[in-house]
């Protein structure tokens, strides 16, 4: 096991390189089991080297469809790391999770995620799925990824609040007669929710 890790320590350049980071974790996964995987992923997040814990977020990522402790684990423990690069990777191994066991499998899921008390928790959704239309079932269903997205209108989070208009702002691009109406129903009385409005409206006022 600790082989990989070696392997890491010698390939991943000291230059962050998220290419290298996903490819390395991609290629592993297609070799080794989702138990193998997890176990992988535990060990290389001790690491002291912030990229090579990052390989260890997505092999949890690929792990968590089989394994409800990787998931956990991803919510739990790797949401509370203070690097804003491992939760740009937390983002994408849930992505990866989704993807995996599908969409709409993963719905009850992502509701829990979006209703967790931790913020990385919250934003590793909006983030990691944007954007969220292009997205089997959500590309079908685009109303709700819209209503998921808009209960996050007044985060108590501005970094999830950001994520979540901005996500809103990339399906106006396909979608803007459903998000128009669903701004036009907002109550502006907040300035979260203001925040929210005026980010994911931007492409509806240049109309």
């Amino acid at each position: 096991m600790g082989n990989f890790k070696a392997y890491l320590e010698e390939t991943i350049p000291e230059k962050d390189s998220l290419r290298i980071v996903k490819k390395e974790a991609e290629n592993y996964y297609k070799e080794h089991s989702p138990a193998e995987c997890f176990s992988m992923g535990l060990e290389l997040y001790q690491s002291n080297n912030f990229q090579i814990q990052e390989v260890g977020v997505f092999l949890l990522g690929y792990a968590a469809c089989e394994n409800n402790a990787a998931l956990s684990f991803m919510k739990e423990t790797v949401s509370q790391h203070d690097s804003w690069k491992v939760q740009e990777i937390l983002a994408m191994a849930f992505d990866n999770y989704c993807k995996i066991i599908g969409y709409e499998t993963a719905l009850p899921v992502i509701e829990e995620w979006l209703g967790s008390g931790q913020a990385n928790v919250r934003r590793a959704v909006t983030e990691g799925l944007r954007i969220w239309t292009s997205r089997p079932f959500f590309r079908d269903n685009p109303q709700i990824a819209i209503k998921l997205l808009s209960a996050c209108k007044d985060d108590e989070s501005e970094y999830v609040r950001k994520s979540a208009g901005n996500a809103l702002r990339d399906i106006s691009k396909k979608y803007p007669e459903m998000i128009f109406s669903e701004l036009d129903s907002w109550d502006l009385s907040s300035k979260e929710v203001k925040q929210v409005y005026k980010l994911a409206s931007k492409f509806l006022e240049s109309r």
